[in-house]
């Protein structure tokens, strides 16, 4: 690990993961992470709320998000020792959001139920088109299993929507992700949305986002 720290690790991810053997950057995070806040502030709970975050990834949404959502309490998750790792990687040069990132859990979305108390928001980002469709349904059914009464599930990502694609380049995107998993590839909303519906969810109208992407929002009863 480099002896250079960065006065905000999150101004520029990218410049600080470059000084750090061991952090993951990923630069999607960047890109979304200020339209996925600006969405989360207008539908999570203003009063404090704990958001339980499913396949983080890098961790770098984790401590965004909670550094901007003062009343959020931010719990990731990863399937792998190394995905945790990576996590705690990034909460350990935030030593100031180390009370609202909790430390990672063990969490396979294709593996529900998930341990852990009721929370109030699951979150998840750019999962359902690079997993098998048994993890979208692992999603939901995990998720309506932790929610509390009215709790939110959020799915983002690219989505079809009306048998089509919602844009050029989420046609390509498809291709290339079919190349390299048949089991991957762009869901159809609907499709999610009639998952969620029979496990109890209340569907709300998806948000859109930029660049095709779509915030899909489910509500448990």
């Amino acid at each position: 690990m480099s002896d250079f720290v960065p006065k905000d690790p999150l101004a520029d991810p990218a410049a600080t993961a470059a000084s750090y053997s061991d952090l993951r950057h990923a630069p999607a995070t960047v890109r979304n992470r200020e339209p996925i806040r600006q969405a989360l502030a207008e539908l999570l709970p203003v009063q404090q709320c704990t958001v339980l975050e499913v396949a983080s990834g890098s961790g770098e949404h984790a401590l965004w998000m909670a550094r901007a959502l003062p009343q959020v309490t931010w719990a990731p998750s990863e399937a792998t020792a190394d995905g945790l790792a990576a996590i705690e990687a990034w909460r350990a040069l935030c030593p100031d959001l180390a009370n609202r990132v909790l430390p990672p859990v063990l969490i396979d979305a294709d593996r529900p139920p998930w341990p852990g108390a009721p929370v109030d928001a699951v979150f998840v980002a750019n999962l359902t088109h690079i997993a098998p469709w048994s993890a979208t349904l692992g999603l939901v059914k995990g998720a309506a299993a932790r929610l509390v009464a009215g709790g939110l599930l959020l799915t983002y990502g690219p989505f079809n929507e009306g048998g089509g694609f919602t844009g050029h380049g989420n046609a390509a995107f498809d291709a290339d992700l079919r190349n390299r998993n048949p089991l991957w590839g762009l869901r159809d909303r609907e499709a999610v949305d009639a998952i969620a519906s029979a496990h109890g969810f209340l569907v709300e109208p998806a948000r859109e986002m930029p660049t095709n992407n779509r915030l899909l929002v489910y509500r448990h009863p």
